[in-house]
């Protein structure tokens, strides 16, 4: 098991094979900090090397999943929005863009518990996840037109591959909030529950996911994100590639000799 301690703005939690993740700037509604994005970093990093964990659960303390970018340091033009043009490019480049760049590489499956709202790079955020679940009276906005900015922080590529791009561009450009309801009937949520479940029902999802066979899961996750922006023919190549190492596993072996043998399998990760 890795060592999680000594992380800041974040607290995290093994429960089996689960890891729960949770930001924690409840007086700042969950926005983003330097320290906030550092200590993602470590996590992912960690917990993909470490074969205790084969889910993630990722939510918020207090009332908000993440309200995005700190307004204060906004309107103080401090930390991650301190300097000219050229000086902002390059803290983006170095700073909040290791989230997508991190999160679309990590190839073990991410829950989204999605605790209250999720605003601007809140959003973003979630749609990086793999699975969302979100609470009741939950709203979602990719509201950086509203504050005189454009989605900084990957929300352009997330949020169209998410919802797809024309009811993307029509949440970009107005900025204008959805409501759980709304987000489920988008494809935006994969389930709305009430506020007392969402936890319950989250871990439910994350140990359905441990429970199937670990390198099929990663090999499938890293499959389906690869494969985007493929041809057919790279793709097809890519498959078979993934599928050789996955048919040779000892997992593959104990789900067919399950199915076969009407029981439940028992993956091992090998």
């Amino acid at each position: 098991m890795a060592d999680y301690t000594g992380l800041t703005d974040l607290l995290v939690e093994q429960e089996g094979a689960i890891l729960r993740v949770t930001l924690n700037r409840e007086d700042a509604r969950n926005a983003y900090s330097n320290e906030m994005i550092d200590s993602l970093m470590r996590v992912f990093d960690l917990a993909e090397c470490d074969d205790s964990v084969r889910c993630l659960v990722l939510s918020g303390a207090g009332r908000a999943f993440s309200a995005g970018g700190d307004l204060k340091q906004m309107r103080e033009h401090s930390g991650m929005f301190e300097g000219d043009a050229v000086r902002l490019r390059s803290q983006y480049l170095r700073g909040i863009h290791q989230v997508p760049r991190r999160l679309l590489r990590f190839d073990k499956p991410v829950i989204a518990a999605l605790n209250g709202a999720a605003i601007g790079a809140g959003l973003d955020l979630a749609c990086m996840c793999d699975v969302r679940v979100a609470v009741e009276g939950a709203k979602f906005g990719s509201t950086f037109v509203k504050l005189g900015l454009i989605p900084g922080d990957g929300g352009a590529y997330v949020l169209s591959r998410t919802v797809g791009f024309p009811r993307a561009l029509e949440m970009i450009l107005t900025g204008r909030l959805v409501d759980a309801q709304e987000a489920l009937q988008m494809g935006l949520v994969h389930e709305v529950v009430p506020s007392d479940r969402l936890l319950e029902r989250s871990m439910e999802r994350a140990e359905q996911l441990c429970s199937l066979a670990p390198l099929a899961l990663r090999l499938a996750k890293a499959a389906c994100y690869q494969s985007w922006d493929l041809t057919a023919e790279q793709a097809l190549t890519l498959a078979a590639s993934y599928q050789g190492i996955a048919q040779n596993t000892a997992d593959h072996d104990e789900g067919v000799d399950a199915l076969l043998e009407k029981r439940e399998a028992n993956f091992q990760g090998r």
